[in-house]
């Protein structure tokens, strides 16, 4: 407790964090205009797991989500609807089922993450150059702890 009525005061990191949260989240709400608004962020999130992991089981995507395999299933369904992602049966466990991008979900997430980077790019180069690689560092480390893996193989000393 403190002196603000009981509450904790807020914490640098995480504030500097959620407050590049909004950026970012602008960001990729801006994006989907890129595919004219074919997918929700929730449904462009399976098609970048996919593309990146590639071919994946429906039960490890509702893990990678975070949400029910009823839910992934419903995403998944309407992907495929869309021709996004290509379905298949398990060969080894008939009892799964499988997950894969097609050219077209590929090409949705391509036209996604090229506009994500402009907007991203003009930003940080707007910082000065110490800054850029303070903040490669730092999002390498938090990325890392999350578990995410890098978006195309840029490592921390690669920003032009």
């Amino acid at each position: 407790m403190n002196d603000n009525g009981g509450t904790k005061e807020p914490d640098p990191v995480s504030s500097a964090v959620l407050t590049g949260s909004r950026v970012l989240v602008g960001i990729a709400v801006r994006s989907l205009s890129a595919v004219g608004h074919r997918v929700t962020l929730p449904q462009l999130r399976m098609l970048v797991v996919l593309s990146a992991r590639g071919e994946t089981k429906l039960v490890a995507m509702a893990e990678q989500l975070a949400v029910n395999s009823s839910t992934a299933m419903r995403m998944a369904d309407r992907l495929a609807g869309a021709g996004l992602i290509v379905r298949t049966v398990n060969p080894g466990n008939r009892r799964e089922s499988l997950m894969r991008l097609t050219p077209e979900g590929q090409d949705v997430v391509d036209r996604v993450n090229a506009h994500r980077r402009e907007e991203i790019r003009l930003i940080v180069s707007r910082m000065a150059p110490e800054h850029r690689q303070a903040l490669i560092d730092a999002m390498a480390a938090f990325n890392e702890a999350a578990g995410e893996p890098p978006a195309d193989g840029w490592g921390p000393a690669s920003w032009p």
